[in-house]
């Protein structure tokens, strides 16, 4: 598994970097995570619903916000300077070619990094509520695509984000709490370092090694 840190990225260049790596993938080429943030984005999913951002077009634009169409599952999420988003571009053709297994590795991994915050986070029960959750808030959210086997998109853990970002719209179309890291903990890591201990728990939960170097 190739680790690739891109730190902080515009979304539409790090859907192109993801779909690049699908079809290295796609050739033969080993699996790869990417770690990054991004502006502050609303992503559409594949069942977007209009009435789930709860603003207008202006008042998106007073706060700087962009909105694109992603080619994920779920409905409108966000990203924002401050959350940790992670891309894994894996074959699942070597994997059982299930998806519902992969998205409980994906949660688990979650789950075992927030650990380290002193977080006891839970994954979500049911296709409604995919994500992490602690107590009856959310802390990372969950969008997956996949072409031939190939997965693409992934998860969003909110580190320090401004989740008064999240009044905008009705996060994944549900009527619920977000919460990060820092609301929780006071805690405040730099990106690449948890970056870093995001990737470690990864490769452990996928039985992945590291081929970046």
């Amino acid at each position: 598994m190739r680790i690739i840190y891109c730190g902080l990225i515009e979304y539409e260049r790090a859907m192109k970097l993801q779909k690049d790596f699908v079809r290295e993938v796609m050739a033969g080429a080993p699996g790869a995570l990417l770690l990054c943030e991004h502006p502050k984005t609303l992503t559409l999913g594949r069942a977007y619903h209009q009435q789930n951002i709860l603003v207008h077009s202006d008042e998106l634009l007073c706060h700087g916000v962009t909105v694109v169409s992603a080619d994920r599952g779920g409905d409108v999420t966000l990203h924002a300077p401050g959350q940790l988003v992670a891309y894994p571009i894996v074959d699942l053709k070597h994997r059982g070619r299930d998806l519902t297994v992969y998205l409980r590795k994906l949660e688990q991994t979650c789950v075992d990094f927030l650990l380290d915050f002193g977080i006891v986070a839970e994954q979500g029960e049911g296709t409604r509520a995919r994500g992490v959750w602690v107590g009856g808030a959310k802390i990372a959210s969950i969008g997956i695509g996949v072409s031939h086997w190939v997965t693409y998109h992934g998860i969003g853990v909110n580190m320090t984000t401004d989740l008064e970002l999240f009044k905008l719209i009705r996060p994944c179309g549900l009527d619920v709490a977000m919460t990060s890291v820092k609301k929780l903990t006071g805690l405040s890591s730099s990106m690449s370092v948890v970056s870093e201990k995001f990737a470690g728990h990864f490769l452990r939960v996928f039985d992945a090694k590291n081929h970046s170097s």
